[in-house]
């Protein structure tokens, strides 16, 4: 099995070949470069599950492609450091490639029928983006140290501006993708200070192994180990500072509060795009980051806090933005933002198996729900307001049954995917909440979300599917084929399936052990395992060193039982109220708070005024002090230089006899000076 290892490469290089082909020869090829695209991820996906297969059969892939460059860094420790490229393939990444790849693959296959079928221009684009996006994706995956993680996760931003702008021609697409990278960047500023601090502090940037900066900081930590720390801070304040300063590009990246205004607007994109980058690629880059760390996390009590609430008030936060949404697909955007906040909540929490779990289970019901949504974009002829829709369920049964899947899923009602995960989530929150009560704050955020999250699913769910047609288009769908229906089918099955792969609670009530996912990152490199994780988070003297001693049995049904009721609680208050051929619009009656809602309650135009109130006058006002007071200084300095230089240039005429004529008068003035002095001292 070890041959898997020998192809690793080939799993990012074959969507950049697709690239090259598409963007080179395109406009020659049928389909315009769709069936290369196909053909790549599907190698992708092929190699991802043999490498899977060989990471279940034995011990994980370390391995440096090359070294690019050696440098010196701060203080004397240190030394040098070592900046390669090379692949680390554990559970957890090998895990990822196959998400990774398959969704990719399902929306190549999806786009034959969602873009060619309009007889869209600028296809090769659409698909050389694809491949490209496709490939720093998973390059970032099994990226073996964080400089190397760092470019990759440039590389996904840069996809997501070109993707996010295709339709270039229209207002509203290029002022999204300029937000969409703007954001992010601000973001990832951070995070580049976060890499060379970190670079600096332990001299590497390995992610596992004895060499790795994991290893230096917790030896720094127990005073075992050696570190460049500046500033005279203590090595593990120092590990929640640049722990910290990494996390901001995470916030941008998986569109947590406050840096989540850019997500909504990227619907301006292809639905496929919005599939793509929702489920498996940008948004999902900044978690699973955080998931690669976690073992540098798990040093910082206070870190792990702060991702907790950020996770547990993003998803609370964006729930409740969701409600008010009238367009199908604003709606799965939020759904998003507040679904990747669980997975920041789980993480913060120790959940290190729960946030990876929802991972995997978003990227395929969210996947699911956003084809779906293309699916029925195109049944209503490019449409996207929900109040025009209506009756679609007869009209495209496959569609309707499988987006189905997705929303229960999303909803988290038993057994769909997305209930064992959020409840896994969940329970984690609770359970550190019942030992330390502040994090009750947290989970409590986590679980009025579920309810919010019911709500706007099945009311998504109901305007779009069930009812009268409410419009012309919905009346007479356009017809879709099976390259839109196949993807929705093998997204919906997984979306049933997929929480088998981890069923905490049975496990914990009957002692049936089905935990799979768990012995899965079980295993990996040496102090990358689960086990470690949880040692450093739960052991003694640990972050969460938990004393919990109450009823498991007790803990676990009241958890997923209130989760459930709430979930269904949501659902059936969204299905009455939107009952009837003619669904009343009642988020109307919620008045100025709906009305704030509506406006993501004034995100966008308080960071206007941060940008033009408050950042543009200071900026106008430091420019005036360096053109004032700096410039003033230089010039001044440079001035008196100037005019000194030309006063004494007058001095050299090229007449021997004047400067003969100046030696001795600067002789005879010398004498006099020495004579006035020794006169003096006598």
């Amino acid at each position: 099995m070890e041959g898997a290892f020998d192809y690793a490469p080939a799993i990012a290089l074959f969507p950049l070949v697709a690239f090259v082909v598409a963007l080179t020869f395109g406009k020659y090829l049928p389909k315009k470069g769709a069936i290369p695209g196909i053909a790549a991820t599907a190698g992708s996906l092929l190699l991802s599950l043999w490498t899977l297969v060989t990471v279940a059969g034995g011990e994980p892939h370390e391995q440096t492609l090359f070294t690019w460059v050696v440098g010196d860094v701060a203080g004397e420790v240190n030394g040098a450091v070592e900046f390669t490229f090379g692949i680390l393939i554990d559970p957890l990444a090998a895990l990822m490639l196959v998400i990774v790849s398959l969704v990719a693959f399902l929306v190549h296959v999806f786009s034959l029928g969602y873009m060619n079928a309009e007889g869209e221009t600028g296809l090769p684009r659409y698909y050389a983006g694809l491949g490209l996006f496709t490939f720093s994706m998973l390059s970032f995956v099994y990226a073996d140290n964080l400089l190397m993680a760092f470019m990759f996760f440039e590389l996904v931003g840069l996809c997501s501006f070109l993707l996010i702008g295709f339709w270039f021609r229209t207002e509203s697409a290029p002022s999204a993708a300029k937000k969409a990278f703007l954001v992010t960047r601000f973001g990832d500023y951070f995070f580049l200070l976060g890499v060379v601090a970190i670079a600096a502090t332990f001299g590497t940037v390995a992610f596992a192994g004895d060499e790795s900066f994991v290893h230096a900081a917790e030896a720094a930590i127990d005073g075992t180990g050696d570190a460049s720390i500046p500033g005279g801070f203590d090595a593990q304040t120092w590990v929640t500072i640049t722990g910290l300063l990494v996390l901001g590009g995470v916030i941008g990246k998986s569109a947590q509060f406050p840096l989540h205004t850019w997500l909504p607007d990227a619907m301006e994109g292809p639905t496929t795009v919005s599939a793509l980058i929702h489920a498996a690629t940008m948004v999902a880059a900044g978690v699973y980051l955080v998931a690669r760390m976690f073992g540098y996390y798990a040093l910082s009590p206070t870190a792990l806090a702060i991702i907790a609430f950020v996770g547990g008030f993003t998803a609370l936060f964006a729930a409740t933005m969701g409600v008010v949404k009238d367009d199908i697909k604003q709606v799965l955007a939020y759904s998003t933002i507040s679904q990747y906040g669980y997975m920041m909540l789980g993480l913060g929490v120790g959940g290190y198996v729960a946030g990876v779990f929802h991972l995997m289970n978003h990227a395929f019901f969210k996947a699911l729900l956003f084809l779906g949504a293309g699916a029925v974009i195109v049944l209503m002829h490019h449409e996207q307001d929900m109040w025009k829709m209506g009756g679609l369920k007869s009209k495209a049964p496959i569609t309707y049954y499988t987006f189905l899947a997705g929303a229960l899923a999303l909803a988290g009602i038993v057994p769909f995917s997305g209930f064992w995960s959020k409840d896994e989530v969940l329970y984690d929150a609770l359970i550190v909440g019942l030992e330390q009560p502040i994090f009750l704050v947290a989970y409590a955020m986590g679980l009025l979300a579920v309810f919010f999250t019911g709500f706007y699913t099945f009311r998504m769910v109901k305007l779009t599917f069930h009812g009268e047609p409410r419009s012309e288009v919905a009346e007479n769908p356009h017809p879709v084929g099976w390259s839109i229906k196949a993807p929705l089918v093998v997204l919906g099955t997984l979306a049933l399936v997929a929480g088998a792969a981890n069923l905490a609670p049975v496990y914990k009530l009957t002692g049936i052990d089905l935990t799979f996912l768990e012995h899965w990152l079980a295993g990996g490199v040496e102090g990358t395992t689960y086990e470690a994780y949880s040692e450093m988070i739960f052991g003694a003297d640990a972050v969460y060193a938990t004393g919990y001693v109450g009823s498991e049995t007790l803990t676990v049904l009241l958890g997923a039982g209130v989760s459930l009721l709430l979930a269904l609680a949501g659902a059936g208050l969204a299905w009455w109220l939107y009952s009837g051929p003619e669904p009343t619009a009642h988020t109307e009656r919620l008045g100025s708070i709906g009305a704030v809602a509506k406006k993501n309650y004034y995100q966008d135009e308080y960071q206007v005024w941060l940008a033009e109130g408050l950042t543009l006058p200071l900026s106008r006002l430091a420019d005036r002090f360096d053109q004032t007071v700096i410039d003033g200084v230089v010039n001044g300095v440079s001035t008196t230089s100037l005019f000194g230089g030309s006063w004494m240039k007058r001095l050299q005429t090229g007449v021997v006899t004047n400067y003969a004529a100046l030696l001795v008068t600067g002789f005879v003035l010398l004498l006099l000076g020495l004579g006035l002095l020794g006169g003096w001292f006598l």
